[in-house]
């Protein structure tokens, strides 16, 4: 029993120093798990060129950003009227006791807040329907430059972090930006206008604004200045939270085999409150934008009482001496529209704060380049499956002393087979990736139908070489859905016929529906052997010249994985096929094997010349025989 205790007790330990040390922090605020998670392009301010990059993606709706202003313009314009006319009604109507008078200016005054309303209407849909626009195309041109990336731009950035970019950011510079082409606009034109009013009414009043406006924004500008670094952590936190979701959802399984429900609840929480801290942090800092600017209102409010009831009664409301009670009543009119515009002016200013950080967060990725990009003229057809490595050195990244592949020297003809084998690590993955331009290689040439990679058109390449990756995916829809991955324009017969090849028709037609079932997310209700043997169907509906297998029968047992062997040498004779493989038996019918360890080529030859060699692969055979007959035993 004191045992037990003790080691719950240690890993309790070991969890918290796990997440203590998980949750550690440098001086920018940025943890060590930030870094890890890709936070690449997450500065701490946009600049010009960021701002011009993302608001510049709007296009085809500018002529709803260019209508806003004319329309805010007239909404302005009709408010200004409103309190003049009062001033009119109240001094020529109501102090007058003209009824006529009243009825005139008041059903005047009716019509200019109608056409106000109008205005303000238009201005309100034009502008809701530019900054949705904006945040339409900012999505797409995001996403379709996510897919344009290759694995190398891809390693930059976080999972999680591109899922914030294309939501939370995207959704900040939206309300941003239809804050900034309507009430940005508006605010200012409101502030001049009201102002010269006042001053036609009362020059010593109209200069209480030029006093306050400045020192409100003196503490504006203060306040925004200090909460914008907090942002920038609370948006690279944002990220760090949907990678934990997005790890946790996709390891689910192994989280309730282990028990570990517990601590990745921990590991949650512990993100979470500190957005919440982040969060709390910034607003504390916000909310004296509100007293700032109710003690700029209420200040003004009295200043303006004070002043013009001492100008009133000096000049016994006689508007040729001086201020009258209509010109009081439009005057607090125009004070209050002023500083309904300097709160105006607070809140757009409050938004471009937490839009700055999304702006620069999605500038970066739009302004990533591809390191894998299609010549200017490039080569359309792939004219065969033959495969040349010359003297090939590759690295993951530029700055790596250690290259993963170094002087890669490798021949594979068209039609042939070649198989792959090494411990985990030797780079057999790094190798493949390099044929479809995955990635491109560092050093030296790979050539595919006797042509540099490098030279195709990326999408033709492509297309000529099928690629069974080692984790396979399967997307939700139905199974014929997912076959058509590889051929959009394939008949039933065909995918059927595939699904024989790989050995998946006959599992498929016991599935409630057959080829109809539905395939959930990622493939979660399928085995991962009927999960391997879809994608080899799927890579054969493109009728590739080249197929690699990445350890993709490693899940089937013997037989089935002999059945796929024999089928691919019976029915796709004319296709290169290329086999990374634990087991010897998936590639001892190769036309030549290669070993490779640390990156190099340590052995090559068919499977009886590496046996009669008696090195690393003989090695491999034996330990492999013995566990076998051990297994039988």
């Amino acid at each position: 029993m004191t045992q037990r205790s003790s080691a719950t007790a240690r890993r309790d330990s070991n969890t918290h120093s796990s997440l203590n040390t998980d949750m550690r922090e440098d001086q920018d605020g940025q943890t060590e798990d930030d870094i890890a998670a890709g936070d690449y392009g997450s500065g701490n301010s946009a600049t010009l060129k960021d701002f011009s990059t993302v608001y510049g993606t709007v296009r085809n709706y500018k002529k709803f950003v260019w209508a806003t202003p004319f329309l805010v313009a007239g909404e302005v314009a009709m408010e200004l009227l409103i309190p003049f006319l009062m001033a009119i009604l109240i001094d020529r109507g109501v102090s007058a006791r003209n009824m006529s008078e009243v009825w005139k200016w008041g059903i005047i005054l009716v019509i200019v807040a109608f056409i106000s309303l109008a205005f303000g209407i238009g201005a309100g849909k034009t502008s809701a329907v530019a900054s949705a626009g904006l945040a339409k195309n900012l999505r797409h041109d995001l996403f379709r430059k996510v897919q344009g990336f290759s694995f190398t731009n891809i390693d930059r950035f976080s999972t999680g972090s591109l899922v914030t970019r294309l939501t939370t950011d995207v959704t900040n510079v939206q309300n941003a930006y239809q804050m900034l082409i309507r009430i940005a606009f508006r605010a200012p034109l409101m502030i001049i206008f009201a102002w010269l009013f006042t001053f036609r009414i009362s020059p010593d009043i109209s200069f209480i604004f030029l006093v306050v406006a400045p020192l409100l924004a003196l503490v504006l500008v203060a306040l925004g200045m200090s909460v914008h670094p907090i942002f920038v952590r609370v948006f690279r936190r944002y990220d760090r939270l949907n990678n934990r979701v997005e790890e946790n959802l996709a390891g689910v399984r192994v989280v309730k085999s282990f028990t570990r429900e517990g601590y990745e609840d921990n590991k949650f929480m512990q993100v979470s409150q500190r957005i919440y801290d982040s969060f709390v942090k910034a607003e504390l800092r916000l909310s004296w934008i509100m007293p700032a600017m109710y003690t700029a209102i209420y200040t003004t409010i009295l200043l303006l009482s004070w002043i013009a009831a001492h100008q009133i009664v000096d000049s016994g409301n006689n508007e040729a001496l001086g201020m009258t009670t209509g010109n009081l009543t439009s005057l607090f009119s125009y004070t209050l529209q002023i500083l309904m515009a300097l709160m105006m002016v607070s809140m757009i200013f409050i938004m471009v704060i937490i839009s700055r950080a999304s702006t620069g967060r999605i500038a970066a990725v739009l302004r990533e380049e591809s390191t894998v990009t299609t010549p200017a003229k490039p080569v359309s057809e792939v004219k065969d499956g033959s495969i040349h490595f010359s003297h090939v050195t590759f690295r993951y990244n530029e700055n790596s002393e250690k290259p993963v592949l170094s002087d890669i020297s490798l021949d594979i003809p068209s039609g042939t087979t070649l198989g792959i084998v090494g411990g985990t690590g030797s780079s057999k993955t790094s190798l493949i990736q390099l044929i479809c331009r995955l990635y491109d290689v560092s050093e030296g040439s790979v050539k595919v139908g006797g042509r540099d990679v490098r030279d195709y058109d990326l999408s033709s390449l492509r297309d000529a070489v099928s690629v069974v990756l080692q984790k396979n995916v399967l997307f939700s829809g139905t199974i014929k859905d997912n076959m058509r991955w590889g051929n959009p324009d394939a008949t039933d017969a065909q995918i059927e016929r595939a699904c024989q090849l790989a050995q998946a028709d006959e599992f498929i037609r016991q599935l409630p529906g057959g080829y109809d079932y539905v395939i959930s997310r990622g493939g979660t209700n399928v085995s991962g052997g009927q999960k391997q043997r879809l994608c080899i169907a799927r890579a054969l509906l493109k009728n590739p010249k080249i197929l690699i297998l990445d350890d993709s029968t490693s899940a089937v047992d013997m037989k089935t994985d002999s059945l796929i062997r024999d089928a691919f040498e019976t029915e796709i004779p004319g296709t290169t096929t290329i086999i990374i493989a634990q087991r010897l038996s998936s590639v001892s019918h190769a036309d030549q094997i290669i070993v490779l360890d640390d990156g190099r080529i340590k052995e090559r030859g068919t499977h009886e010349e590496l046996l009669a060699a008696g090195g690393e692969y003989r090695a491999i055979c034996d330990s492999q025989n013995a566990a076998s007959e051990s297994e039988v035993a």
